[in-house]
């Protein structure tokens, strides 16, 4: 089987960099991944945090297509409950316009930062998903010019009109977007780097209960994971260091300014528990040698039964990075 792999990149801060470095990076980042046969480049939705820049992905999109010429672009993702489907359709459907048949639109529901940045998205009011399975449907409406003609807003267009729309992802890390997404017949991604359990049961169920739709014929999954790789397991595991480090301190609630360096992972004075938090997570994660790394892949292919997979790699240094996707590249393609 020809493993498929894509890229989600958050646009992480590491110590001591700019929020400019860290995007101009993701834009870097874009144009190396494309010129190794990556399949898509997605970014992230994340609020108030200092060691993460990308807030704002349509933003983004506009200008990483415009740095791009194959590779598909697109949101990893929306968190459609803070926003208007009628305006996130408007976006997308510009940015379709400007990037013809490259851009995908990956929306899920979480609030993307904690509660204070909720409630200013919000404008103060309180945040509800109640709507989301609801908002679906009328963002698949605006975005295909298809609003049912019961639809209050039937007639309303998601202007411009473009020929080819965006196609419609749903994120999740549950067993109920895998469920939302069988049931509306759409793509379904399962944040493996977000929750390293279930994932193989959620994607089952996905496949098991996908019912076709104008959008899908048949089921399409997709699975994200962390992966780290460089030259040798050791210095695979060296670098991983800042990502673990990284990780145990949201956890517990700690400031976190930046991706720390793996010298300072290296000299934290982990506890018994915080020791057994790391092993946990690397659940999360695929961290090894390119051998290792590709074999992993594989495994987590037919585990999840899928033929893309899509990397999340977060390091100090930017160009262990770089590194990281092209002996990656270099392993599973040759």
């Amino acid at each position: 089987m020809a493993l498929q792999l894509s890229v989600l990149d958050q646009s992480p801060i590491a110590e001591g960099m700019t929020a400019e470095e860290a995007l101009e990076n993701t834009v870097k980042l874009a144009q190396h991944v494309e010129q190794l046969g990556y399949k898509r480049f997605w970014v992230s939705e994340h609020h108030d945090t200092n060691s993460l820049a990308g807030s704002s992905p349509e933003v983004l999109l506009g200008h990483i297509g415009a740095k791009t010429s194959r590779i598909r672009i697109g949101s990893g993702g929306v968190m459609l409950p803070h926003y208007s489907p009628y305006k996130v359709a408007e976006n997308f459907h510009v940015l379709a316009g400007l990037h013809p048949g490259r851009v995908d639109l990956g929306i899920g529901r979480a609030p993307g930062g904690m509660p204070r940045a909720t409630m200013a998205l919000q404008d103060g009011r309180p945040r509800s998903a109640d709507r989301y399975r609801e908002q679906i449907d009328d963002l698949l409406g605006y975005l295909h010019d298809a609003l049912p003609p019961v639809h209050p807003l039937y007639g309303v267009k998601a202007t411009p009109i473009v020929q080819s729309p965006p196609e419609l992802w749903l994120l999740g890390s549950s067993s109920e977007t895998a469920k939302l997404a069988a049931d509306k017949g759409l793509p379904y991604v399962f944040a493996q780097f977000i929750n390293g359990e279930g994932g193989e049961h959620y994607m089952r169920l996905y496949r098991d209960r996908f019912v076709p739709s104008p959008y899908l014929a048949e089921p399409r999954g997709m699975v994200a994971v962390f992966a780290i790789c460089a030259e040798t397991d050791e210095k695979a595991e060296w670098i991983a260091g800042s990502l673990d480090l990284s990780l145990l301190m949201i956890e517990q609630g700690m400031a976190l300014n930046g991706t720390p360096s793996p010298e300072k992972a290296a000299a934290y004075p982990y506890s018994p528990y915080e020791r057994k938090r790391v092993e946990d997570n690397r659940r999360r994660m695929i961290v090894g040698s390119p051998t290792r790394v590709k074999d992993k892949l594989y495994r987590l292919s037919e585990t999840y039964e899928t033929e893309e997979i899509m990397l999340v790699t977060i390091t100090y240094d930017f160009e262990d990075k770089l590194a990281s996707f092209r002996l990656i590249a270099e392993a599973v393609w040759g």
